[in-house]
Order: structure tokens, then sequence, then C-alpha cells
């Protein structure tokens, strides 16, 4: 599967802004804290507190995808006046139960547009769309972070289904970290979806990004001939969920797809073959 890259934005209280941004320095209206400076200067350092003024402190949420979420918090805190014993200042990281998984976005959508338009549900705290590293283009999904549970389920509940330029966006709570198992076969075989009649040129990335338009997929695979490495011209897909399965099904089978009619059902489990 192709390798991706994510961009994020961090929101803080009035501004949103993009990772990729190099500016070496970003002045940011936060929260103030103390800085704590050891006191084993040499004799010839000179330090005046006097001269210091407040910084501010910017609670970085980092998320990272592409089916490995892994959270980070980085504080930086700089300070005023005391040396040796100083109080540090933290801010509490948001729940694990307040991120979203966001599928069928139009690819024109970068992560500072996704930020905005979930603010209308409350703080975001992190945004970002997933792209592909190869290709440098984005694969239709990605995940925001709002601040509170209550935010997160009032933002499933006002842009699940939301017409976006034309695309109803899937908007639902991402798996929570540690969950995805390393293989797929884990998940109920309801979850796993058949796909055949596929065109030769489709790969697994691409059978990624149709499916991830009707929900989280946990894995695509386009099986191949051992030998040549050729398409097969059918693939597996596993969903997240048993709705998920389902809507990708009703709204799939049939479709044309590069100019062939796909077939589109939930996989039958293999059966074991018996001991003599």
């Amino acid at each position: 599967m192709a390798e991706t890259r994510l961009m994020s934005v961090y929101r803080t209280t009035n501004t949103v802004f993009d990772t990729s941004i190099k500016s070496p320095f970003i002045s940011i209206t936060s929260k103030p804290i103390k800085v704590v400076f050891s006191t084993s200067f040499p004799s010839w350092v000179s330090l005046k507190t006097s001269n210091f003024s407040t910084f501010n402190t910017i609670p970085l949420v980092a998320q990272t995808s592409d089916w490995a979420q892994q959270d980070e918090e980085d504080t930086v805190t700089l300070g005023e006046e005391s040396f040796g014993d100083g109080s540090e200042e933290t801010f509490p990281e948001p729940p694990e139960e307040a991120k979203l998984y966001v599928g069928n976005l139009p690819y024109d959508v970068n992560s500072e547009n996704l930020a905005q338009l979930f603010d209308q549900a409350g703080t975001v705290e992190v945004a970002e769309i997933i792209y592909n590293r190869e290709t440098d283009q984005s694969r239709g999904f990605g995940f925001v972070t709002m601040s509170t549970v209550d935010e997160a389920e009032k933002a499933i509940e006002k842009f699940h289904r939301y017409d976006l330029n034309g695309r109803f966006l899937t908007v639902n709570k991402a798996a929570p970290r540690g969950s995805r198992p390393e293989r797929p076969s884990v998940f109920k075989i309801a979850y796993r979806i058949y796909v055949g009649n596929l065109p030769w040129q489709v790969d697994d990335a691409r059978l990624e990004q149709v499916f991830s338009e009707h929900g989280q997929v946990v894995n695509a695979r386009v099986v191949c001939d051992r030998e040549t490495g050729r398409s097969r011209g059918f693939g597996f897909v596993t969903m997240s969920s048993e709705t998920e399965l389902n809507d990708a099904i009703a709204a799939l089978d049939g479709q044309s797809l590069d100019g062939r009619a796909i077939t589109v059902n939930i996989a039958q489990e293999r059966p074991r073959r018996g001991s003599f």
C-alpha cells in the first residue's frame, strides 16, 4: 500500500495554522506560564530576570494516522522570574473519544478548510488531511480532534452526510488508539467485502480511496498473480463497522469504475480443509 503523509493544523485561542509553516518565530496568544532555569551557570554568565517578559505556551496535540494513530503532546514553557524551584503549568490532552474520522472529503480540501468547517461544532484541537506521499494528493479522508466528547458528538450530528462541494461526508468516531489489530482477519467476516471485475490498473491505494468515501477502511488489497505481479481483477476491503460495510455495498455494487461495472458483496469465509 502506498505510503502517506499528513498535514495538520493546530488550534490556539484565535488562530489556526498549518504545521508546514517554516517561519522560525511565531507569536500566538495563549496562556502564560513560568520558565524554569537551572542555577548552575558558569561564573561568566550574567542573567537579569527583570528583563524577561512573559511568554506564552501553545499546547500541541499532534495526531498521526494512516492506520497508526499515535498522540503526542509537546508543551513549550518559557517564564519570568524564578530560578531553581519553579512551577510548570500543563494542559490536559483532549479525550481519545473526541477524535473523529472524516471520509469522502473533496480532494481540494486542506487541513485549514477542515478546521474551519468543524469550528461550527466547537473548538477544534487538531485537523489533518491524509495525503499520498508519492503523488502528494489528498486521499479523500482525514481526522479532526475536538476539545470535548460533547463537541465531537455534536460534530457527528451536524456533519455526517453533510454536503460539502457536492460530496456527502462520512463522520464518525475514530478507532481508539491501540484497538486496530495487526491483521484484518481479527475483524468479523461480515466486515470484509469482496470486490470483483476490477480494472487491471487499480491497485491497493486506488481501491482504498474508492471505499474510504463510505467509511473507515481498515484494509484494502488487490489480489495479484504471484509470478507476474499483475492484478487478477479482484480484491478485498475490510471496513471498520457493519454499517459502513452495508453503506459501501449499497453504494458501489454495479457501479462503473474506470469503465468496468464492479461487483461488491460480502466476502465469504473460505471453508477450512478437513484432515484425513
